[in-house]
């Protein structure tokens, strides 16, 4: 180990910043974030350290660095473009014992300042010694993504209880089994899903009990696995995917997502798909309450945004019903993901103003307002948009689209195979069947199809191009 790590408590002490360039104003910016009293000394500052001097959050010296600016400082950095000053600076705080560092010269410091993930109170600092700042940078990077934003939350409600839990397990394993119970289970994953108050309660039961263990009890997470590509998911959902006991998942979740799935999780394929289920939607609500109330962590795994066609507002409310605690994790709908992946955007300020989601299709005694999808200046985006393509088409210009409105399809949005067939209402059904495509299929209708030619970005050689009058009018 090439340097000690440690946490230096700098609260409402003095620290000297030299320099006045945006280097400066970064390291100025960590040390008023741990609440140091700051003064600059530079000839000048730039804006964003002008910026903090206005505000009153430092006080700056208008002048060079002069030996007597170190008086009373508890740390000292060097961030001049002056390397005989940058020396100066690190030899008189190291003949007064004062911690220095010097910017991009390791060798001119006593300390380096890390890369820092912040959740405060909670702090994970990396440092390379000043070998390899950016290589630090990426490791606190792939960091930031495991540590959820709320565990600073999670270790002051700790904190708050620390005295009285130590009164309460005198023994030290007894009060680390305590501690691991509660930071591990249904306490610790209520404050990281936001639910303060209620964490709050059940700790102060798992105290009165003397166990957290008793509060085990089974959830349920309706995650949203977005349109397919693993890189869309959300940190938390990535996080209760890792940690589930269980996984319900239906056919629109990809396998690569799948995989990131915890490997021991018991894995129930529920397949759902247009016209074929063969597990019943209701036969699902009470397969998730009986694993639940089993005392299993509960994934229940969505393509898509589980509330965006997705039947999840139907599962939740009989798990409420039936008493069993959830929490919801949105993902990306297949409308956003296809289309940002087909580079087409789904509003433009010229040409559509609206955009509608519609199911492919509906209750038998159900019908789409097709007046309401025919008009200009808007987006439609037809989920499942293969079905019925022909008829779909059809009345959509019966009711006053021009046949020549652009028009695309989308197969497996943002996999590897997406495929995407861009035409005209009048055309689309023909060349859908020239270039065959499976479920699951998006639809898009609108001008805002015009510019995918332009802003495709995604595996081009996938794209069917269009026929060429339609080109012309795009």
């Amino acid at each position: 180990m090439d340097l000690l790590p440690i946490s230096l408590n700098i609260r409402a002490r003095a620290c000297l910043v030299v320099g006045g360039g945006a280097v400066a104003a970064r390291k100025a910016e960590l040390l008023m974030r741990a609440g140091a009293a700051v003064t600059v000394v530079a000839p000048a500052l730039g804006s964003e350290l002008q910026r903090h001097r206005d505000g009153g959050r430092l006080c700056h010296r208008a002048r060079k660095f002069v030996p007597e600016d170190l008086a009373g400082c508890a740390l000292v950095i060097g961030a001049t473009d002056d390397p005989a000053v940058n020396r100066d600076i690190s030899m008189r705080c190291r003949q007064q014992s004062i911690p220095v560092n010097v910017v991009d010269a390791p060798a001119l410091c006593t300390f380096v300042i890390p890369s820092i993930v912040d959740r405060s109170p909670v702090v994970v600092a990396v440092s390379s010694a000043g070998q390899s700042p950016v290589l630090a940078r990426q490791l606190r990077a792939r960091i930031e993504s495991l540590i959820p934003s709320s565990y600073g939350r999670l270790a002051v409600l700790a904190g708050r209880f620390r005295d009285r839990v130590k009164r309460r397990f005198q023994d030290v394993v007894e009060r680390r089994r305590f501690w691991e119970e509660v930071l591990q289970g249904p306490v610790g994953e209520m404050m990281l899903a936001g639910r303060e108050r209620v964490a709050t309660l059940a700790l102060e039961l798992a105290l009165q009990r003397g166990s957290a263990a008793a509060l085990s009890r089974g959830e349920v997470y309706l995650v949203g696995a977005g349109p397919g590509d693993p890189d869309l998911l959300t940190f938390r959902a990535l996080r209760l995917m890792q940690q589930a006991d269980a996984v319900v998942y239906d056919h629109l979740v990809s396998p690569p997502i799948l995989d990131l799935v915890r490997r021991e999780a018991n894995r129930i394929d529920v397949g759902k798909k247009r016209d074929r289920h063969p597990i019943p939607q209701e036969e699902i609500n009470r397969l998730l309450v009986r694993l639940a109330r089993a005392g299993n962590r509960v994934l229940r795994l969505k393509g898509g945004d589980p509330f965006i066609f997705g039947r999840g507002g139907e599962e939740i409310a009989y798990l409420a019903e039936k008493g069993i605690p959830f929490q919801v994790v949105p993902g990306i709908t297949a409308a956003l993901g296809c289309a940002a992946y087909a580079g087409i955007p789904l509003t433009h300020r010229d040409l559509a103003h609206v955009c509608i989601f519609v199911p492919g299709h509906l209750k038998e005694d159900a019908e789409l307002d097709w007046h309401g999808l025919a008009r200009p200046r808007q987006t439609v985006v037809i989920y499942m948009g293969r079905h019925n393509l022909e008829a779909t088409c059809g009345k959509l210009v019966a009711h006053g689209l021009s046949g020549a409105t652009p028009a695309a399809l989308i197969q497996d949005g943002t996999r590897e195979g997406q495929r995407v067939v861009v035409a005209d209402l009048a055309t689309l059904p023909t060349q859908a069947q020239d270039a065959p495509l499976d479920a699951p299929t998006l639809l898009i209708i609108g001008e805002v199809v015009r510019l995918h030619r332009q802003l495709a970005w995604f595996e081009p050689a996938n794209t069917c191009v269009p026929q060429a009058g339609w080109a012309a009018a795009g």
